[in-house]
């Protein structure tokens, strides 16, 4: 129970719909929720809302996927399948829809990240707030919530300032990645107080740290659509095709970020640095290169399937191949390295990147607590857990923001009663 003192501050709202956390699912839900009467009122820890938004895809805001939404299922690792009801409900069509009726118009990119047209995510911001206050959401910035209890049929929400009660209560306080943005993960504290199950977070969508990396000096140097497999006790337990960096430190890109969420320290990556081929493929293409090469310098025979040049010769450097030797002249415990180099290459996995590094978080609020037609709590009546605060996360390239406004939209829908696509 709340501390004495506070109660007497106790705001009633007329059953209040209360939000705590004025990122995109909080606003989001908030203005879908707000109208006809019902009184919402969204809490915000920061001196300003969605401060993590204005730095989605670098200050760019990738804030969906082009493309048929039946193909968004697979995008969020084991949890697609509960998420299907939010994403047909409110579909990356309906979001694109909503901000073009609203004079903000979005592009998608060759590939299908989808941007704003501004490429401003201010201007996506701004969209919501202005929808929030033409709908009479009051946002409480500054304000942030230190606890809740269930009383009775509602709840009591203290802040430094005042307790309020509600009706309903939303918590939608984002994860825990970037946490100065105000993503500290208050959420699950909130969810485990009323009862709420809350699986173990970790990083995701974040950068690996390698042991003993060899590539230090080539950071910058990037590889298109190539499989990364991780093996941990000297089995596969995920396999991956994606793009890669090489960094200072390690691998990033979008195809490691992708898989970083089922990576351990421990566990050895081995990346095949051919496009589209699988190992085997690629062994088989590497040896016949080098077998054919003759009097042509092994670099020019690797350079030659597309393998940048610094990396090639690091390649050679590693497996003790002189720069300028032809594959005639190559032995065969030197071809046979140059081989699995290209093939299997291996990184042992030291560290990932941290939350100050992460774009998502790994684990939330349990699934099986929530009814995913609704987002509602199967425990705790009139409670509603959406965003990235629920232990989802998706690949980058907007689908972690679709399944955000997607959630939301579909727990203003149940509070409502009314359907919420535009």
């Amino acid at each position: 129970m709340f501390p004495r003192e506070a109660r007497y501050k106790v705001i009633a709202v007329n059953d209040a719909i209360v939000i705590i956390g004025g990122g995109p699912a909080g606003l989001f839900c908030a203005l879908q929720a707000a109208g006809k009467g019902r009184a919402v009122v969204l809490f915000e820890k920061k001196p300003a809302p969605a401060r993590k938004l204005l730095v989605a895809g670098s200050g760019q805001c990738n804030i969906t996927h082009d493309g048929e939404i039946a193909g968004f299922f697979s995008r969020y690792g084991d949890h697609g399948a509960f998420l299907r009801p939010a994403l047909l409900n409110f579909t990356n069509r309906d979001l694109i829809a909503f901000f073009a009726d609203r004079g903000l118009l979005m592009q998608a990119e060759p590939g299908g990240k989808v941007f704003p047209e501004t490429r401003r995510s201010a201007d996506v911001l701004a969209v919501l707030l202005a929808e929030c206050s033409a709908r009479g959401v009051a946002i409480r910035c500054n304000e942030p919530v230190l606890a809740v209890e269930r009383d009775g049929d509602g709840f009591l929400i203290r802040t430094g300032k005042a307790v309020v009660r509600a009706g309903v209560l939303v918590i939608a306080t984002g994860g825990a990645s970037y946490p100065a943005t105000g993503s500290t993960g208050d959420g699950y504290a909130f969810a485990r107080a009323l009862g709420q199950p809350v699986t173990e977070v970790a990083p995701a969508l974040t950068p690996v740290y390698v042991e003993d990396y060899p590539f230090t000096d080539l950071a910058g140097i990037s590889f298109e659509n190539i499989t990364i497999a991780v093996y941990r006790g000297g089995r596969v337990v995920r396999r991956h095709t994606g793009d890669v960096l090489l960094t200072h430190t390690g691998l990033s890109g979008p195809g490691i970020l992708d898989l970083s969420r089922f990576i351990l320290p421990g566990d050895v990556l081995r990346v095949t640095f051919l496009d589209g081929a699988n190992a085997e493929a690629v062994r088989k293409r590497v040896a016949g290169a080098v077998m054919e090469g003759g009097a042509r310098q092994a670099k020019t025979a690797l350079c030659d399937l597309a393998l940048p040049e610094r990396f090639v010769r690091r390649l050679l450097d590693l497996a003790g191949v002189p720069a300028g030797a032809t594959c005639a002249h190559l032995q065969k415990k030197a071809r046979d390295a140059l081989v699995a180099s290209v093939a299997e290459f291996p990184f042992t996995v030291a560290r990932l990147g941290g939350f100050s590094l992460a774009m998502a978080t790994r684990g939330g609020v349990a699934l099986d607590g929530i009814d995913h037609k609704t987002m509602a709590s199967r425990i705790v009546q009139n409670l509603y857990c959406i965003g990235e605060v629920l232990d989802i996360d998706g690949d980058t390239g907007g689908y972690n923001l679709q399944a955000t406004f997607s959630t939301a939209a579909l727990a203003a829908r149940d509070i409502t009663g009314l359907p919420t696509s535009r």
